[in-house]
């Protein structure tokens, strides 16, 4: 006789952190960082408190580590961007600075993330080093793109650029029958014309 197999199996351990990770950045987005707590995010997921205490140290570590997964995610978006873009080096800048304008950077629930993990930046110190390290990675990979299309003080311009996209992001997420996305992609070309 054999033994009966159970029923269910268990989920591994990166599987059940992404589960909490994407639980997170959903309640974030949903009702903020006021409406984000331990019950909310265990109920999203499916999961009792003390998983969410096994897994992570607490409701900050959770997310700080939901902060640091969702600029990873944006950086393969940014990456994937450039790698589609063809061998031309004003094409591939192209690409990476209009990603933004693009699903699923444009997904609506992203913004309210986003804005959570801003304001916690300016008070966590935790969340101030993941967002300094995510911009910087941000403004070097797009340094790197501008040094290969002969932009001279490559730095200057990243950061210049950087807050353009961002400035044109925000506004799309909060009212985007404001000027669209290929409006949004038509300044941006037309600054890398001028700048480049």
């Amino acid at each position: 006789m054999q033994p009966a197999r159970q029923a269910f199996t268990r989920e591994s351990a990166d599987a059940r952190r992404g589960d909490l990770i994407e639980a997170t950045a959903a309640c974030l987005a949903e009702v903020g960082l006021a409406g984000t707590n331990v019950r909310a995010i265990c109920a999203r997921a499916g999961v009792s408190p003390g998983l969410l205490r096994h897994y992570f140290g607490g409701i900050d570590d959770l997310i700080a580590a939901t902060y640091q997964a969702t600029s990873d995610r944006m950086d393969a978006i940014f990456a994937a961007a450039v790698a589609g873009a063809g061998p031309d080096p004003r094409t591939r800048l192209t690409a990476y600075l209009t990603a933004s304008f693009r699903p699923p950077v444009t997904d609506p629930e992203l913004l309210g993330a986003w804005t959570a993990f801003w304001a916690l930046a300016r008070s966590d110190a935790r969340m101030a080093k993941i967002h300094a390290q995510s911009y910087a990675g941000y403004r070097a990979q797009l340094g790197e793109l501008l040094t290969a299309c002969g932009a001279r003080d490559a730095a200057r311009l990243a950061i210049m650029l950087t807050a353009m996209v961002d400035g044109l992001w925000l506004e799309l997420s909060l009212d985007a029958g404001s000027f669209g996305a290929e409006a949004a992609v038509a300044m941006i070309e037309r600054a890398v014309g001028a700048l480049v």
